[in-house]
């Protein structure tokens, strides 16, 4: 059986520390299950430099930490993505405001990785954005990648 490649985006990060928020748990879990095999974890340098403007010196080294405690693969920036995601803003898949964001569900998509796992619902974990980045992606030929959440995920997990 083949092991799902999952992009962890910035939100997840924050999910992560944020005990307070309903998707805590789940985040956690599906971390700790990235660390079982039962998922291959990707993160990128636009994560990263997301994190990077954490203004909470200990909650942004935290976060950075899960990087290497969860053995995750950093892809890098690249011209590729940064295009893709500029057609995604262009079509209207996400609003203009939201380049980083279209970033993150680029680099997944060219990288040919199986889901993008946000918890960002005003501009990756709609629907708008689901269909318009699917018809790109397939007029672009890359793969459609699935944008869901942590708790998405488990639960396609366990059937």
């Amino acid at each position: 059986m083949r092991i799902p490649k999952i992009y962890l985006e910035t939100t997840t990060f924050n999910y992560y520390f944020d005990a307070d928020r309903d998707a805590h748990a789940d985040t956690v879990t599906l971390f700790d299950r990235c660390a079982a095999g039962k998922f291959e974890p990707y993160t990128s340098t636009y994560v990263i430099d997301e994190i990077n403007k954490t203004k909470d010196e200990v909650k942004r080294e935290n976060m950075l930490a899960l990087i290497d405690k969860y053995n995750m693969a950093v892809l890098i920036e690249s011209d590729e993505a940064n295009e893709l995601a500029d057609k995604y803003i262009e079509a209207g898949a996400m609003p203009p405001g939201s380049l980083t964001d279209a970033r993150h569900i680029a680099i997944t998509s060219i990288s040919d990785l199986d889901v993008i796992v946000s918890l960002n619902f005003n501009h990756i974990v709609r629907a708008t954005t689901i269909r318009l980045t699917e018809a790109i992606n397939k007029v672009r030929g890359y793969n459609a990648v699935a944008i869901d959440t942590p708790m998405g995920v488990l639960s396609n997990e366990n059937g």
